[in-house]
């Protein structure tokens, strides 16, 4: 039998940032699905606590990524080494999915002249069973990720200082009496919440692999007007759900969130936790000419903060009176 043909692919781009800047964003795998638009969620497994310093020579770390690829939800884990001082970080693929046999690669970093970086994204692949259809999915998937993650390196570098102003994290939490089970089953079923949130017009939920959904929703605004949204969630019973929105509303460019549930002494925090980053441009068209980007900040917060709060009040009268009066 001939050996199994390993297939190999470069990509490159340029970006006007240090290299160091741009190493750290890659090193950083908390910061992915914030920086990368193909990357759902990622966990880190294993560290050997250099690699969380964002990868002093010879760190390691193994990771679960949660990434789309051709419309579709893969997940794999990846073990990483990390060389700061060549501005190298090679990735393995431990655990393949279909029709993926073996992946890997690595990020290399070149400086250039005048503060400018050259960013090389190298893989390598096999097909299960060098299915020729396989590898012909595999490379469309490599070189429709690869050009979106570089292509989302050049932005996120480039404009770091306007990203610092245009990013907004914050949490919010809400104390119940009742189960970490019941509070996660509220917002996990989210097919109900047409019928169980007054702020949810339409709801359509897919489960496309186990513990991986697909959920869209219109929600009216306090004007009344309709919003779509779409997004990518992962759970974790009953422990957490993390989302990533694919549609967003038209003042965002990037919306990220997690439902967290810490049971303590039979009552239950819960908590939804937003990573947001502004659209600038459409800051007039959306809020009008006179807003600026701290209005924009208020407006987001206030929105979505109303709507989590909204959404845990209701997961706690489901906790504490419908779900605790059936036991």
């Amino acid at each position: 039998m001939a050996n199994p043909r390993t297939h190999r692919a470069e990509h490159r781009v340029t970006v006007r940032a240090p290299a160091e800047k741009v190493y750290e964003l890659i090193a950083d795998v908390t910061a992915w699905p914030r920086v990368f638009p193909p990357t759902v969620h990622v966990e880190r497994l294993e560290s050997d606590g250099a690699a969380e310093r964002l990868g002093t020579d010879g760190a390691a770390e193994r990771i679960t990524i949660w990434a789309t690829a051709n419309d579709t939800v893969k997940s794999w884990t990846s073990r990483r080494e990390l060389e700061r001082a060549g501005l190298r970080i090679s990735f393995r693929q431990e655990v393949s999915q279909p029709p993926v046999a073996e992946m890997g690669g690595r990020w290399e970093i070149e400086p250039l002249p005048g503060g400018e970086s050259l960013i090389r994204l190298h893989h390598d692949y096999r097909a299960v069973g060098d299915d020729p259809d396989g590898a012909e999915w595999i490379a469309r998937a490599v070189d429709r990720n690869s050009e979106a993650e570089l292509a989302a390196l050049k932005r996120v570098a480039e404009r770091e200082a306007a990203q610092d102003r245009l990013l907004l994290v914050f949490a919010d939490s809400v104390e119940i009496a009742g189960s970490a089970q019941d509070v996660f089953d509220f917002i996990d079923q989210a097919q109900h919440w047409a019928e169980r949130l007054p702020h949810v017009a339409r709801v359509s939920l897919r489960e496309v692999q186990p513990h991986v959904q697909v959920l869209r929703l219109d929600t009216r605004t306090a004007k009344g007007d309709l919003h779509t949204t779409e997004s990518v969630r992962v759970t974790f019973p009953h422990r957490s759900i993390v989302y990533k929105q694919q549609v967003l509303p038209a003042l965002l460019s990037v919306h990220n969130g997690r439902w967290t549930f810490a049971e303590h002494d039979g009552r239950t925090t819960a908590t939804s936790e937003h990573t947001v980053v502004i659209k600038e441009e459409a800051i007039a068209s959306v809020l009008g000419e006179d807003a600026d980007v701290e209005t924009a900040r208020a407006w987001v917060r206030r929105a979505l903060s109303g709507n989590s709060l909204a959404t845990l009040e209701h997961a706690k009268k489901y906790a504490e009176t419908t779900v605790g009066a059936a036991s």
